[in-house]
């Protein structure tokens, strides 16, 4: 769900790439964040409508903006990006925001911006949501989930590791030395969900951190992004990878038959969201929550399940109505546990900080 370092980072609302008007075809699918360029041209005020700034770190948002676009002639500047510059750029941009909303994976990012204020809260789509929706929505109504992965299960190299872990802990075995990767949390969106979801189910930050010294200790390989790891993976540099449950299903899909995927006890839900930004102005706002529905909508979940179809589209409805893709397991068979985003999200920079100094 992340992009790649090759990504450019656009500086302000002129200067951020503007999607095109030709929708594209809901079977072509796009590459994943992990890898793709931004790629659109610039599009001006149209008929009293602003642009809407997009900022996101979603495989599919290409193609989500230009439906969204097509369908409401509302224009659409989408800046695509890997999470971590995305949320800098926001923090840079505290006192002169340039976004109109952002959409990423992980309720951790959404708790910190709403703590400090930079979200438009008390609003909700008016959807049906399913219980997984309903687990999902805050109470302030200050983000609004629109699906479902989880932040890191383990995919590995059935030619090379025949009997895979299936706990996180055996990991540390003297067996798995140099052989184990993961993303960098201070870039990867999903990671930090699952590094926090890893301290959660271990105790607490210390315990935690004591797990990671001791799987850097075995000869842990940290990268940026899913693409980074992935291609460690597929290129025998390891063979065990610690990274996001869709970009895991979509590399057996690519042909790999040796790639398969393990949940271990437990593995963390991590809900794609859209926050708005409480500072935009009233027109963009207002054109946000247009987006928010659009894209819950049965036209926008088609466009999210085929946009990406060996990463991003590979996630759990949160409405009814709509269906998974055939490749994802029953979510019910999953050992699922969900962290509180606030007591997490406040904690993501010092931990983010910790891991950068420490691990990576």
């Amino acid at each position: 769900m992340n992009s790649g370092s090759s990504k450019s980072t656009c500086s302000g609302r002129r200067n951020v790439v503007t999607v095109g008007l030709a929708l594209a075809a809901a079977g072509i699918g796009l590459a994943a964040c992990s890898s793709s360029p931004s790629n659109s041209a610039t599009a001006g005020t149209t008929g009293g409508k602003v642009p809407l700034v997009v900022y996101s770190a979603q495989g599919y948002d290409k193609v989500e903006t230009q439906a969204f676009q097509q369908a409401t002639g509302i224009p659409v500047q989408l800046d695509d990006d890997s999470t971590g510059p995305l949320v800098t750029k926001i923090q840079a941009e505290k006192n002169n925001p340039k976004w109109g909303l952002l959409w990423v994976d992980g309720a951790t990012v959404f708790a910190s911006l709403d703590s400090q204020g930079m979200l438009v809260k008390n609003w909700e789509p008016s959807v049906s949501w399913d219980s997984t929706g309903q687990q999902s929505v805050p109470k302030d109504g200050s983000y609004i989930p629109t699906g479902l992965t989880m932040a890191c299960a383990i995919v590995y190299d059935s030619s090379k590791v025949t009997n895979p872990p299936t706990t996180w802990n055996d990991l540390l075995q003297p067996q798995w030395k140099n052989e184990i990767g993961m993303n960098d949390p201070s870039v990867s969106g999903p990671t930090y969900p699952c590094v926090a979801g890893l301290m959660n189910s271990m105790g607490g930050v210390n315990q935690g951190e004591n797990f990671l010294t001791q799987l850097q200790s075995n000869g842990l390989d940290v990268h940026e992004t899913n693409g980074d790891t992935l291609q460690a993976l597929e290129v025998g540099q390891i063979h065990i990878a610690m990274i996001q449950s869709s970009a895991e299903i979509g590399a057996t899909l690519k042909g790999n038959s040796n790639l398969k995927v393990e949940y271990p006890t437990p593995v963390t839900a991590l809900p794609s969201a859209i926050g708005i930004d409480a500072k935009a102005p009233a027109t963009e706002i207002a054109e946000a929550k247009k987006f928010v529905s659009f894209v819950l909508s049965s036209q926008g979940q088609q466009v999210m399940q085929s946009g990406d179809p060996h990463g991003d589209s590979l996630y759990w409805p949160v409405i009814n109505g709509v269906s998974p893709l055939p490749a994802l397991p029953p979510l019910g068979s999953l050992p699922v546990q969900t962290i509180d985003p606030y007591t997490w999200g406040s904690r993501e920079a010092t931990i983010n900080t910790w891991f950068t100094n420490n691990i990576a």
